[in-house]
Order: C-alpha cells, then structure tokens, then sequence
C-alpha cells in the first residue's frame, strides 16, 4: 500500500515542477538551489550538483531515519526524475501566467510532498534533514523543510538573482503549509462508526 502512496507523491511533486515551476524557473526547493549557487559560482552542472546533495543527504537517511526511509526516498526520487523527464518536453513554456501557476504548482508540490512524508519516505534533498530534525525535535516537517529552504533560496538570490527566488520562497511558504495540512489531515470521518446501542 505504500508503494501506492509514494508513487502518488512522487508523481505529484514532479508534475508540478514540470508543468507549473520548471518553465517560470522557479526553484522547488533547497537541492535546487545549491545547484543553481553551484552552478553560477564554480560551473558546476545542474545534475550533478542535486546528484551530489541527494547522495549526501540519503547517507544521512540510513543513519538517522533508517534504511527503510532511505530505500523509500531512492524510490521516490527515481520515480520523480522520470516522471520530469518525461512530462518536461511537454512543458517548455509557461502554461499560464506566474501569478496563477506559482501558487497551483505549489499547492500540488506540498500535497506530492506531504503525501511522501505521511507514508514514511521523503522527495529527497532537503526534505530528509527536514525528516531529521522533525525526528529529533519533534518540529513539523513542513516548517522545518520551509526554514532549511528559505535560507538556501535566500543565499541564492543574492548570488545570482532576486526575482525568481522570491518566487521560491512564496512556492515554499504555500507548499510548507500545505505539507503540515497532509500529514496532520484526518480520514477517520471515512471509518465505519459502531451504530448506537439501544
């Protein structure tokens, strides 16, 4: 059942990046940003950046989360870049305007990435030290991944550019929010109640 789950968020974070973010260059999240900072001060590709922070961060998943979450995490960030690979020739310019796709690609992004969180695994970069610290100090993982990420976007904008960042942080603001609803949401109003006894 949880494959199902992850899959689900999975394919959710990446469509979002794909058809709202990606073509308005908005960074998603933190391991984004440190390849863009990577990039822009050593010439450090993309690719090889958020490979590089992802194997770092997984590392840090088997000992601190256990390798179950870690094996969690390679499967849905495997299922992520597919998915990327395959919708973003679909989606090389803008569905709308910045102002409508920011907030929907963030609030499809926060459910992906709660989905993710609430099923035990994580979209990778990021999102396990936020994992990490939401184990040790009991922090809401949406908050936490929005504090991590904001201080990268941050140290990015004054690196290379200020206007797509401040995109950034508004789609981490919206999808911080949206990762805590997630996992906080309740479905016991779909379990089967015991009828009343007469």
């Amino acid at each position: 059942m949880k494959l199902i789950f992850w899959t689900l968020g999975a394919f959710l974070q990446a469509a979002a990046m794909s058809i709202f973010l990606f073509p308005h260059a908005v960074s998603s999240g933190g391991a984004a940003g440190i390849s863009i900072i990577m990039e822009h001060l050593f010439q450090t590709p993309y690719a090889v950046s958020i490979w590089g922070v992802n194997a770092v961060m997984i590392v840090l998943a088997v000992r601190w989360l256990g390798i179950r979450a870690a094996a969690g995490t390679m499967y849905c960030v495997t299922a992520t870049v597919v998915v990327i690979n395959f919708l973003t020739p679909f989606f090389d310019s803008p569905a709308g305007p910045v102002w409508i796709d920011l907030p929907a690609g963030s609030l499809v992004f926060g459910i992906g990435v709660g989905i993710l969180f609430r099923y035990g695994a994580s979209s990778g970069g990021m999102s396990i030290a936020a994992l990490i610290l939401s184990k040790w100090y009991g922090w809401p993982s949406g908050r936490s991944l929005f504090y991590i990420n904001t201080l990268i976007l941050v140290v990015a904008g004054i690196v290379v550019d200020v206007q797509t960042i401040v995109y950034a942080v508004i789609c981490q603001w919206i999808s911080s929010g949206v990762i805590d609803g997630v996992q906080s949401f309740s479905f016991s109003f779909l379990q089967k109640k015991p009828l009343p006894k007469r």
